[in-house]
């Protein structure tokens, strides 16, 4: 299954590129045949809105010419040059606010500017094939706009997830919100209908329940997707695949961004040195695409005395990164932003009968989530509450609850069957493009994958419906899950989906954590930002937004860098 490159490799123990050339993705198939899928190649569509971050593709010297010789040897490199360069990475990030929490510290995590270390990062930036690049680039609009398709099918989400509603309590809550916001769009479209058509005199005794509703309906039509689709470079195959598409709380798009200049400086400094252009570390805008997202549609809201509120966790030692944020709509757009939690916005709440949310006295026209996508962030019903408020009031959701459920690995696996993508959208290239980046994907319904599995489970990896880091299950661990999932019967099979393993290439790296640095075997992760958004029919925004790379120890399953698994990384176009 998917696509192929030249001979292009990086060695278990340095960074060397080996490929006299790079070559266009072509089909191929995976010789585990673990993806019956197979795609046609394909030409790149014009890039020149989704890529007009990218670098420049020349430093003084040719890509041929770099592709030849030895990128950098972490073995060649002496400790006091290392140290050099982790001194000069650590004052860069203290001065630029490339910073967390450190837990150490108990108020680290409410109070800004108490207990704050720099965030773990990759010394140097990850090589990573051009052509691959461009891919993942391309289809970020193409996801943005399947994304909001499948959200506004409110019988797929619910059909599609009705077995999993069964097994798992947190998405069977979020299912019920869905559902009571399906219920009310018919009462409020039928109402609409009534203030068109009908004697207005004949409305008297219920004029106020339609106007509410018909302003509800008005501010639905704003929908706000601020994603990240995440990726691997499948070392068997030569292809890039998918691992999630993310919908809510898409987190590092302000550290991520301080990451890629942190290398594009260092290099500036150190690159004759290590043999590296500054230049072919793609420039990162994601804070500033993110938050002018944000900004467009507070537009859209029209009311300039509303605020943007993003709602966190209780203890947050990553909110320098949501904070980026906030610094761009105040001092760029002069935006004021709120932070919430779910509870003190179930204490603080209350919707006005125009629909209007308002939040400790203020009116809020955009809601940002970055939090809610676990069931630990609804530790009481104070937060369901809030979550349920949130979604009945006029107030554009980022994301709406559509949104959430559309980013669910049970809705991944369901779009990657035959014959699901025709269904949301019409383009055939632009099908071909998603699926070409689909690893397989199955329910625990297809008893030939299930055995499969057992028998070789290091090729699996069981997903439950959950976001963030340390869920997923892997090795042997499925192979017992999956046998004692047969023993117990086939309920709780729907709170899990199968997904192929993917592995890349494993390279020798610096990543540094507390100010220390260590030279681990690792592997990355790519993550390409998209940004989202229409009024009624007018798509205002559909693109690119950036990117972030996360890079761990090649000995660790799971990836997320704020649970503690991984480092902040960026690329280096080879």
């Amino acid at each position: 299954m998917g696509s192929g490159c030249s001979s292009l490799s990086y060695s278990s123990s340095t960074f060397i590129v080996t490929a006299s050339s790079i070559s266009s993705p072509s089909s191929s198939s995976s010789s585990l045949k673990l993806n019956p899928r197979s795609f046609l190649s394909h030409s790149p569509r014009n890039l020149s809105t989704q890529l007009r971050n990218q670098a420049p593709l020349r430093c003084g010297r040719s890509l041929e010419m770099e592709s030849q010789k030895p990128m950098f040897d972490v073995e060649k490199f002496d400790d006091e040059f290392v140290q050099k360069l982790v001194y000069d990475a650590l004052v860069w990030s203290s001065l630029h606010g490339l910073v967390v929490g450190d837990k150490t510290y108990q108020k680290s995590g409410k109070v800004p500017g108490v207990g704050m270390m720099h965030a773990p990062i990759a010394l140097l930036p990850t090589p990573f094939p051009e052509i691959y690049w461009k891919q993942a680039c391309e289809v970020a609009p193409i996801f943005n706009e399947l994304v909001d398709r499948v959200s506004l099918d409110g019988k797929f989400i619910q059909d599609s997830l009705s077995r999993t509603k069964k097994a798992d309590i947190f998405t069977s809550r979020l299912l019920d919100i869905h559902s009571k916001m399906l219920e009310s769009n018919k009462t409020e479209v039928f109402l609409l209908y009534l203030l068109v058509h009908v004697n207005l005199h004949s409305l008297v005794t219920m004029s106020w329940f339609s106007f509410i509703h018909f302003a509800c309906l008005c501010s639905q039509d704003i929908r706000l997707g601020l994603h990240r689709s995440d990726y691997m470079l499948d070392e068997e195959t030569k292809s890039l695949l998918q691992i999630e598409m993310n919908t809510i709380s898409s987190s590092f798009s302000g550290l991520g961004r301080l990451v890629s200049e942190l290398h594009q400086s260092l290099l500036r400094s150190y690159g004759d040195h290590l043999g590296l252009c500054s230049e072919r570390v793609p420039r990162n805008a994601s804070t500033s695409q993110f938050a002018d997202a944000m900004a467009k549609a507070w537009l859209e809201y029209n009311n300039p005395r509303a605020v943007v509120m993003v709602v966190v966790q209780p203890e947050e030692r990553n909110m320098y990164d949501q904070h980026w944020q906030s610094s761009v709509l105040r001092e760029k757009h002069n935006i004021v932003t709120i932070r919430k939690t779910l509870a003190e916005v179930e204490n603080e709440g209350r919707v006005q009968e125009d629909g209007t949310l308002i939040v400790g006295g203020q009116a809020v026209a955009v809601v940002y989530f970055r939090s809610g996508y676990s069931p630990t962030d609804y530790p009481s019903e104070s937060e369901w509450n809030a979550r349920l408020l949130i979604e009945q009031s006029s107030a554009v959701k980022c994301p709406s609850i559509a949104y959430h459920l559309t980013g669910t690995k049970k809705i991944q696996q369901e779009l990657a069957k035959p014959g699901v993508l025709e269904r949301f959208l019409d383009n055939k290239e632009d099908i071909a493009k998603l699926r070409k980046c689909f690893a397989g994907l199955w329910s625990l319904d297809d008893p030939e994958i299930i055995k499969k599995a057992i028998e070789k489970p290091e090729l699996f990896v069981m997903k439950p419906q959950r976001e963030g880091g340390g869920n997923n299950i892997y090795g042997d661990d499925v192979k017992e899950n999956l046998l004692r999932l047969q023993k117990e019967g086939e309920e709780e099979n729907a709170a899990y989906t199968l997904m192929q393993r993917i592995f890349p290439k494993v390279s020798n790296m610096f990543l540094v954590r507390e100010g220390v640095y260590h030279k681990d075997q690792a592997i990355s992760e790519l993550g390409i930002y998209g940004a989202y958004l229409r009024n009624k029919e007018r798509v205002i925004i559909n693109e690119q937004s950036g990117y972030l790379m996360r890079t761990k120890v090649s000995s660790s399953n799971e990836g997320g860098v704020a649970a503690g698994f991984a480092v902040l990384d960026s690329i280096y176009l080879n």
